[in-house]
C-alpha cells in the first residue's frame, strides 16, 4: 500500500468536515440515539454522537460516504468524546472500546471501498482523538487554583484504551485533534508510544491545537511556536490547527509553524466565527477563497474542515487545492 508520507510530498491531501454538523441533519431524537440496545438506559443519550457508531451505524457510514465522495483523501472516525473520561457524561465508560472500534471498523469499510474503485486515489481513515472534558493544566474552580479535576496518569490511561480500539478498528492515523490544554495531549501522545512500543508497529500521528481568541495562545496559555516545541519530542506526521477560529483567523499562526518545522502541516478551520445563534454561515465558497491563501502562501499539507463545515465545502476546498503544489517537506520514513 502507499504510504500516506509518500502522497504528502505529491500533493495537498484533503481532510473531511464536520461530523456533527452533518449528524444535526438527521434530527435524532433521544429515541434514535437510544436504538433498541439502549432503550432501557437510566440517563439521557441525546447528543452522544459517540454512540449513533452503535446505534444508528448506517448514518455513520453514510456521513462518510458523502466526505469521500465530495474529495476528501481522510475521514475521522466519530470518536471526538471516545474516552472513558468523556463517557461517563452517560454512564458509558465500559462501552469505550467497543465504540472506538466500532466506529473505526465502519470508516475503514467505506474508505476500502473507495479506494477499490479509485485505487490511484487511496483514502485513509484518521482515529479522532479528542481533548476530553477535563484539563490537566489548570483548575476548573477559580477558588482553589491548585486543584486538578484529573491527572496525567488517568488520561494516559483512557487515551491508551481508546488508541487500541481505534488501532484494532482499522484506523490508518491517530489524530490528536483541538487540543486546548497540550498535557492532556501530552497524556494522549504517551499513550501512543505506548502502544506502537507494545504491539511493535508505527502509525502516523497528527497533532492539531485550537488557538482560543485574538490572543492566538492555547486555552493552557501557548502560543503556536510553544505549542509546536512542547510536542517536538514526538515523531509525527503533521501538526497544526483546527476549530475556534476560520479560516483566514488561522493565517498567522500557521506562517509560524510551517516557518519551524519540517513535518508537514494540518488546518481544519470552522466555516467562519459562529453567529448569536451559535450556528456558522461561511459558504462553501467564502471558505475556499480564505483557504487560498494558505495554498498560495504553500503553508499547507493536509486541509479540510471543522465546526459548521459539510460535504459543499469540502468539495470546495479539494477543488482549490489540486491545483496548487504542497508547502515543500523534508521527511524521512521511519
Amino acid at each position: 500500500m502507499v504510504h500516506i508520507k509518500d502522497i504528502l510530498q505529491k500533493r495537498i491531501l484533503v481532510l473531511d468536515g464536520a461530523m456533527g454538523t452533518m449528524l444535526q441533519r438527521y434530527k435524532f431524537k433521544e429515541e434514535d440515539f437510544r436504538g433498541n440496545r439502549f432503550k432501557d438506559w437510566k440517563h439521557p443519550l441525546q447528543g452522544n454522537n459517540d454512540l449513533l457508531s452503535l446505534t444508528q451505524p448506517k448514518a455513520i457510514a453514510e456521513v462518510h460516504r458523502k466526505y469521500f465522495a465530495a474529495g476528501a483523501d481522510i475521514v475521522e472516525t466519530n470518536t471526538f468524546s471516545g474516552t472513558t473520561i468523556a463517557m461517563a457524561d452517560y454512564n458509558m465508560e465500559d462501552l469505550d472500546y467497543e465504540l472506538n472500534y466500532e466506529s473505526a471498523r465502519i470508516a475503514k469499510e467505506v474508505a476500502d471501498r473507495f479506494t477499490e474503485s479509485e485505487p490511484d486515489k487511496p483514502r485513509f481513515v484518521a482515529g479522532s482523538i479528542g481533548p476530553t472534558n477535563k484539563t490537566a493544566s489548570m483548575s476548573p474552580d477559580v477558588n482553589d487554583p491548585g486543584f486538578r479535576a484529573i491527572s496525567f496518569d488517568e488520561l494516559r490511561i483512557a487515551y491508551k484504551q481508546q488508541v487500541e480500539a481505534l488501532l484494532d478498528g482499522g484506523a490508518d492515523i491517530l489524530l490528536v485533534e483541538t487540543i486546548f490544554d497540550t498535557l492532556n495531549a501530552k497524556a494522549a501522545l504517551f499513550a501512543i508510544e505506548e502502544v506502537k512500543e507494545e504491539r511493535n508497529i508505527d502509525v502516523p500521528i497528527m497533532v492539531s491545537g485550537t488557538i482560543t481568541d485574538a490572543s492566538g495562545r492555547t486555552l493552557s496559555g501557548q502560543t503556536a511556536e510553544a505549542f509546536l516545541i512542547s510536542i517536538s519530542h514526538i515523531p509525527v506526521l503533521s501538526v497544526g490547527f483546527n476549530c475556534a477560529l476560520g479560516a483566514s483567523q488561522l493565517v498567522p499562526h500557521l506562517e509560524v509553524l510551517s516557518s519551524r518545522t519540517d513535518h508537514a502541516i494540518s488546518a481544519h478551520p470552522n466555516a467562519g466565527l459562529p453567529n448569536a445563534f451559535g450556528e456558522y454561515d461561511e459558504s462553501p465558497e467564502q471558505m475556499a477563497e480564505q483557504i487560498k491563501e494558505y495554498v498560495e502562501k504553500k503553508l499547507v499539507n493536509i486541509v479540510g474542515g471543522c465546526c459548521g463545515t459539510t460535504p459543499e465545502h469540502i468539495t470546495a476546498i479539494a477543488e482549490l487545492v489540486k491545483q496548487y503544489d504542497p508547502r515543500n517537506l523534508i521527511v524521512e520514513k521511519v
